[in-house]
């Protein structure tokens, strides 16, 4: 394990940067470390909001695959009532609407909802990261707006974090330059020092920085879980909410020399011979050049710094922040498709598609996810599919955080599928014209973001209904009960257990009809652990 100590030292910079922050005497400016902001003053809500906070210097030119840099002062007072350009990305995914001031490297901003009015106010406070596979994604999607959980008595803040090649390449020179020895995960570090700026300056907003509650969905959720493992991080959270994935066993980092020899292969590919070759490198050149790579093309590392370990074995030692934990995933994370391909349907192709991915335990795989009929193929197929895209990663990383953490965690299962279209599709998507989503079996990935934040009236794609607002209105007074206090439970809601070291496993159903469970398919989980821990002794 490599001393992280003095590596320190570049990240806590940020929080050195200014004396500590004192709110200036307009209501809609507030004195922070990079000097006065002024937001868009109280909403009907009464919520006061702070759009495109620079939270580091941009990382142009020689700061391009370097950690982040403070923030340089600024003279006057700095407007923050837009949206900051989102982070390099193609338009991969068709469900993501952004109100950003357009796409550049420029993009280490993030956005403060507040309903204090006053400085040192001591709200609790939510910092929650996108999703979109460490590719894609912004603060600035309406799913994500911090309005309506700021409604609820918290500060509420999303940001932005380098993505793709410029988020995630390592290479053998960028190692060596490095004070840490270290490469990639550059997004992730962006995420560590926006934290930093958040504890360093959320009391001017009203938060208080010893109540720091992080979450995330999808990557986001990813991160979560990796900036829990770090030990750049780990100090500064006070609980985390994981929504479908974890680092553990979804998109999984690897050793640092992979991701070099990763990095290489791509320079050869572009003709860059060395480290100041791939710098002088345009963003467009860049951009064309990793824009049809998909999801995982740089991934994530146990670099030495941000994770000393491979995360599996930091959350196995509960080295791990040991904060109350809400988790869960979706009852359709992925399609049957992504078992069956393009074949039928039917219980003899199914067992054989199970035989040639699980050849040595197709037996096991056919009991734990039987299918006698074709509708039950359909739902088995949905169910292993689900479990080996983020399911059992989520799983996994649940079952390890409450055997070592000694905190209680809350564990989900939410199952509520979207409603029918809306005749007012939206046309806000930068991936071209809205595909109609087809109608799913359950919950399908990402579905329960506007339901958590209370965001539904901001997808017009889909014509909520009464039930839809019902469910949302509980989720979130779950989620806003937990940042408050680290337990979700509150006045009128159903009793939500909470999950400790040898404690039975109840899950809390969340539908339109929620209520809480017995877990049934610890044995799905059980047997794909099983195959995980073989790949790692």
């Amino acid at each position: 394990m490599k001393s992280v100590g003095g590596s320190l030292l570049c990240l806590v910079s940020i929080l050195l940067v200014a004396a500590f922050p004192v709110q200036a005497t307009a209501p809609d400016q507030v004195k922070i470390s990079g000097g006065i902001v002024q937001g868009t003053g109280p909403q009907k809500s009464g919520v006061r909001i702070f759009k495109g906070i620079p939270f580091a210097e941009p990382p142009l030119g020689d700061l391009r695959w370097k950690p982040p840099k403070p923030v340089q002062r600024w003279n006057g007072v700095r407007p923050a009532v837009q949206f900051g350009p989102r982070c390099m990305q193609p338009p991969i995914f068709s469900d993501m609407v952004f109100r950003s001031n357009g796409m550049s490297e420029d993009c280490l901003y993030l956005n403060v909802w507040t309903p204090s009015q006053k400085a040192n106010q001591r709200l609790p406070v939510l910092v929650y990261f996108y999703g979109g596979g460490f590719v894609a994604g912004d603060g600035s999607e309406p799913r994500y707006d911090g309005e309506s959980m700021a409604t609820k008595g918290i500060v509420t803040i999303t940001t932005n974090y380098r993505l793709g090649v410029f988020g995630f390449l390592a290479h053998p020179e960028l190692t060596q330059e490095s004070l840490q020895h270290a490469s990639g995960n550059y997004g992730l570090l962006d995420q560590v020092a926006a934290l930093h700026w958040v504890q360093q300056n959320i009391s001017a907003f009203g938060g208080d920085p010893s109540r720091i509650t992080i979450a995330g969905e999808s990557a986001g959720s990813i991160s979560v879980s990796t900036l829990m493992a770090s030990p750049l991080s780990k100090s500064l959270l006070a609980g985390a909410i994981g929504e479908s994935g974890s680092i553990i066993a979804g998109l999984r980092a690897v050793p640092q020399k992979n991701a070099e020899e990763d990095g290489l292969k791509f320079a050869n590919s572009i003709n860059a011979a060395s480290l100041a070759q791939l710098r002088a490198k345009t963003t467009a050149e860049l951009f064309d050049a990793t824009s049809k790579l998909g999801v995982g093309r740089f991934p994530l590392t146990f670099d030495g710094y941000l994770l000393p370990e491979p995360p599996l074995s930091i959350y196995m030692d509960g080295a791990q922040a040991r904060v109350p934990l809400l988790v869960g995933w979706n009852s359709e994370e992925a399609n049957w498709r992504a078992v069956l391909g393009p074949v039928e349907p039917t219980p003899a192709n199914y067992q054989e598609v199970i035989r040639k991915l699980y050849p040595e335990h197709a037996e096991t795989v056919l009991k734990l996810y039987p299918a006698a009929t074709a509708e039950d193929v359909l739902q088995a197929a949905t169910d292993l599919a689900g479990d080996r895209f983020l399911g059992f990663s989520t799983w996994k990383w649940f079952d390890l955080h409450r055997r070592t953490s000694g905190q209680s965690v809350y564990r989900y299962f939410y199952s509520r599928p979207r409603p029918a279209l809306s005749s007012e599709l939206s046309t806000g998507t930068t991936a071209g014209p809205e595909a109609k989503p087809a109608r799913a079996r359950g919950a399908v990935h990402s579905a329960e973001i506007e339901y958590a934040l209370g965001n539904l009236s901001t997808n017009k794609v889909y014509a909520w209904t009464a039930d839809d607002y019902k469910l949302s209105k509980l989720m979130q007074e779950y989620f806003a009960n937990f940042v408050k206090r680290g337990d979700p439970n509150g006045p009128g809601l159903p009793q939500w257990p909470a999950v400790k070291s040898g404690a039975p496993v109840q899950v809390m159903r969340l539908d339109v009809e929620s209520r809480a469970e017995e877990e049934k398919f610890a044995a799905r989980y059980q047997f794909l652990d099983q195959l995980l821990m073989r790949t790692v002794k």
